[in-house]
């Protein structure tokens, strides 16, 4: 490819919205552009990075023994009628109406489409297992699209489908589609990307993992001990606390004039935080009343919460709610309240430590020295409370480190949530029908090739791996106008189109500056800089992106060496 005819200019500024590296370099390079909020276009770099990538999916894919389809985008509202989740599913689900009054939803995942296709397909266990994918457009209504393609609207995403007479069955899947997403994201080239634990959230099921790509600008943060023995989502993440049990003390009502918070009331009382009770209210998605007790210096997990309670959502209760149910909002106590009027769900590190300081229930009251075991009996304690960093792994006692990370993809057993609800059955040996078992495994197209960048890049421009690079080889040809410089380029550029180097040649006759930092940008591993300098000796500089010196390697060489380079190494970059 001649720049001059390639179509997507580079910036030399970065985008006023930009905060991280990918969306600087994505839209700077000629990668992207924004259309509007979340959603963009991907201009000829953007796309051969993208075709790269997906080829590396279709392989893995097609290795495990899946079979590509392809579903639409545009869903009728009565598929996810009949799943449960059409209601369920907030209004990040983008709904609307067709011009027949139908209810109808651009889709943000396929369980639903996949169930159909396979209900009228697949009856027998003799067909069973069966795995489909495709890589397809989604679209999610985000409130707040961030990082350029990192949380966009409208996304392409490959998604797979397994489906199982057994259990057993899909276990075994289960691990050999873990394997081969591990291997995806190492032959992409993200050099840190972390197999972790996470919650199923509004997918279901029993079993969840998410791929984490480890960048400071990603949104999920995951614990992870030293020795990497342990790993998790901070929304499921487990930590081995420690508490210390006192004798008990009289129970003792005091003033605590205007102090609302733990802060307030802790200072108030010469305690510090952790000597407290906290108290949080929610409604459930049933509209039911939640109160979350746990330890003053801890915040609750509301995805424990919402795990343990079995409901969708959760929200923060209003005062008259919490009113309602006989609790007083800021001074509020589990104690005396109807549990007819409020669930009461208590934390771990109440139970595991004494004399703590609670809300009365009346308003500028607390309680000292509450115990649980003496004050509230016979109620069940669970964990519900947020990991730290520093605190104890769970399975050696060392200290977690918190990372952020970019979500890139996620697999999740999702036994028959979907297919008993939507009779998506098949026929045992002995006649007798039962629900399919499925599986199911994303993965962020784009997302993947922007965390790419968040993990190789320089302040120059992102610094691509061969495997999916938009181009090999970058071309420089300095001041062409002088005696040999643009016939030897022409030459060059030739020589390695025909020996099937994917090979990018900057023609335009630029200033060194501005094509070397174009240069940065497209940021292909290995480029060629030819110059009268150079030519004068009979050489040519070949230079391997982001390393600073370069090598001279004489004219008639050179096609050997650069096949050599790129045949002689997965990465470059190493």
């Amino acid at each position: 490819m001649r720049m001059s005819h390639l179509v997507g200019r580079t910036m030399r500024e970065d985008p006023r919205d930009a905060t991280c590296p990918s969306h600087r370099f994505l839209i700077r390079g000629g990668y992207a552009r924004q259309v509007s909020a979340g959603i963009f276009s991907l201009l000829p770099l953007g796309k051969r990075v993208v075709a790269k990538i997906e080829a590396i999916v279709r392989q893995e894919m097609d290795a495990l023994g899946a079979q590509e389809v392809l579903m639409p985008v545009v869903l009728p509202a009565e598929l996810w009628e009949e799943s449960g989740r059409y209601q369920n599913v907030g209004p990040e689900l983008l709904r609307f109406r067709d011009r027949n009054d139908k209810n109808m939803l651009l889709a943000m995942t396929h369980e639903e489409a996949v169930v159909h296709l396979a209900r009228t397909e697949i009856n027998s266990y003799k067909q069973l297992p069966a795995t489909l994918y495709q890589i397809q457009t989604k679209y999610r209504d985000e409130a707040r699209p961030r990082a350029g393609l990192i949380r966009v609207r409208e996304f392409t995403m490959k998604d797979a489908y397994s489906f199982h007479a057994s259990w057993e069955c899909l276990d075994e899947f289960y691990e050999k589609a873990r394997e081969a997403y591990i291997r995806i994201f190492e032959r992409v080239g993200l050099d840190n990307c972390l197999c972790i634990e996470s919650d199923p959230g509004m997918m279901g099921g029993d079993v969840a993992h998410e791929f984490i790509a480890v960048a400071d600008c990603g949104e999920d943060v995951v614990f992870v001990s030293p020795d990497a023995s342990y790993k998790a989502n901070r929304e499921v993440a487990m930590a081995a606390w420690k508490y210390e049990k006192s004798d008990p003390l009289p129970l003792e009502k005091v003033p605590t004039p205007g102090k609302q918070s733990i802060e307030e009331v802790a200072g108030f009382l010469g305690v510090g935080p952790e000597n407290t009770g906290k108290a949080v209210f929610y409604t459930d998605s049933d509209g039911n009343l939640v109160f979350a007790m746990i330890r003053g210096d801890f915040d609750v997990n509301e995805s424990k919460l919402r795990k343990i309670l079995g409901v969708a959502e959760l929200a923060y209760a209003d005062d008259e709610a919490i009113k309602a149910a006989g609790a007083e909002p800021g001074f509020a106590s589990p104690m005396g309240l109807d549990p007819e009027k409020v669930k009461i769900v208590v934390d771990n590190s109440i139970a595991g430590s004494s004399n703590l300081v609670v809300g009365a229930n009346e308003k500028d009251f607390h309680y000292k020295n509450f115990n649980l075991d003496r004050d509230l009996p016979d109620v069940e304690t669970v964990d519900i409370a947020l990991v730290r960093d520093g605190d104890p792994c769970p399975l050696t006692g060392a200290p977690l480190k918190a990372l952020r990370g970019i979500e890139v993809g996620n697999i999740f057993k999702l036994g028959v949530k979907y297919s008993e609800p939507m009779n998506c059955r098949f026929l045992d040996s002995n006649g007798k029908s039962h629900p399919m078992i499925m599986g199911c495994y994303g993965l962020g197209v784009g997302r993947a090739m922007a965390a790419v960048v968040e993990q190789s890049h320089d302040e120059w421009g992102p610094i691509w791996p061969l495997s999916i690079a938009p181009f090999h080889v970058h071309i420089c040809a300095l001041d062409p106008a002088k005696t040999g410089v643009r016939e030897t380029a022409d030459q060059v550029y030739e020589a390695l189109t025909a020996e099937g180097v994917e090979t990018i040649y900057d023609d335009r006759g630029a200033k060194a500056g501005a094509m070397f930092s174009d240069a940065d940008l497209v940021g292909a591993p290995l480029r060629i800089i030819i110059s009268p300098k150079t030519l004068a000796d009979g050489e040519v500089e070949l230079k391997k992106r982001g390393e600073k010196e370069g090598e001279r390697i004489p004219l008639d060489a050179l096609i050997y060496v650069v096949k050599t380079r790129l045949n002689g190494a997965s990465d470059p970059r190493k």
